[in-house]
């Protein structure tokens, strides 16, 4: 039998007495050991070399490596990396390169190992993955159409504390809405100034903004608790491709008048900051002329919405012969006796369903499309436009 898994190295100090007396063969010791004539005269061998120490298991690693780094490279990549600490690891190879093009440089790979081995290298964050928008926008032809909202160029004021710019916009006009500095983009002081929107100008029929927090969600439905909101107050919830702002450009414009009026220098703290977002807001509806409008100012071409805000919210409402099924608290529905994840924001809330083709559905809550449940490959997955 082989070396006993429990003490093997009492089992190679028996071997060695036994070999030294003189009364066994090799193989006979190979036969009794169960091993190989070949370890045989391998423990033998060191025992006579090295003593007792021999018979203990040695390293498994090479004793070199051809491809290891030289230490002295290694120093010269940390050096650099902390010169020019914002730069990766392409630059700062493509630079020393240059610089010294006698040295045998490592790949790029390899000096991203040794910069994250030091701790020279931030981990990236990961990207929220927030399924696209699938409808066409709404036209913004005339007042109230389209909203625009956003969050915009977070700044810290002079008492170091950020200040987050909630923007709104009337797209056909051009009218600032409101602008008011939030402390962080949070679901719950956000609703809480569109709400005072809708209550002092109406509700517009769409609002249009970008994938970030807390417009949208990074769940197959891309829902937030304000879009959410959104829809059951009968607003579209609009939402631009990522990187692409010029889907939004009449606001992004207007961003970057805001911030360069505005945020400066900042002000010294939120108080101050507020009233030059007010006194901005006023000249650029009342005073200062736009182009698009006929070199006239946004207030001239602005009424409120006749569509005013609700007390109380209605619930939403499908048409006959569409497919209804509640949420349940876990995010689920059943349909055809299986169970399919939506979102744990819809818990309680009832969905549609409307049939595409043969093995798809269109999930709506509302009017808005929320995803398509495959039924052949039992998934529910983005609605995507082709």
């Amino acid at each position: 039998m082989p070396w006993k898994d429990t003490k093997p190295m009492d089992e190679r100090i028996k071997f060695i007495s036994d070999s030294t007396s003189g009364e066994f063969t090799i193989t006979e010791l190979a036969v009794i050991y169960g091993i190989s004539r070949k370890t045989a005269y391998k423990w033998i061998d060191r025992y006579d070399e090295i003593g007792i120490d021999g018979l203990k298991e040695l390293s498994r690693a090479p004793r070199s490596c051809p491809h290891k780094t030289d230490d002295a490279v290694v120093e010269r990549l940390i050096r650099a990396k902390i010169e020019r600490m914002t730069w990766g690891p392409k630059k700062i190879l493509a630079v020393l390169k240059v610089r010294e093009p006698d040295i045998d440089w490592p790949s790029v790979g390899t000096v991203e190992k040794w910069l994250k081995r030091n701790g020279l290298v931030k981990r990236r964050k990961r990207r929220r993955v927030v399924p696209p928008y699938c409808e066409p926008f709404l036209d913004a032809n005339e007042a109230n159409r389209v909203w625009s909202a956003d969050f915009k160029g977070q700044f810290k004021t002079g008492d170091g504390r950020w200040c987050y710019p909630l923007t709104m916009s009337d797209n056909a006009s051009r009218y600032i809405l409101s602008c008011r500095g939030l402390y962080s983009p949070c679901y719950g002081e956000t609703r809480n100034w569109f709400e005072w929107a809708f209550r002092e100008y109406g509700l517009p029929d769409a609002l249009r903004t970008d994938n970030g927090t807390p417009f949208a969600g990074r769940g197959v439905t891309g829902l937030s608790r304000l879009s959410l909101w959104l829809i059951k107050l009968g607003i579209r919830p609009e939402r631009i491709r990522s990187g692409h702002p010029e889907e939004n450009g009449r606001h992004e414009r207007m961003h970057r008048t805001l911030k360069e009026d505005t945020a400066k220098p900042p002000a010294q703290d939120m108080l101050k900051q507020q009233e030059r977002f007010d006194g901005f807001i006023r000249e650029y509806n009342e005073i200062r002329p736009h182009e698009s409008i006929g070199q006239k100012p946004p207030a001239s071409a602005y009424n409120a919405s006749s569509r005013r805000y609700p007390e109380k919210l209605r619930g939403v409402e499908y048409d006959e012969g569409v497919a209804v099924r509640l949420v349940k608290e876990s995010g689920e529905i059943m349909f055809n006796g299986k169970r399919y994840y939506l979102t744990e924001l819809l818990s309680g809330e009832k969905v549609g369903l409307v049939e595409t083709d043969n093995a798809s559905y269109e999930i709506r809550f509302g009017f808005h499309p929320i995803g398509i449940l495959d039924v052949k490959r039992e998934k529910v997955e983005p609605k995507i436009t082709v």
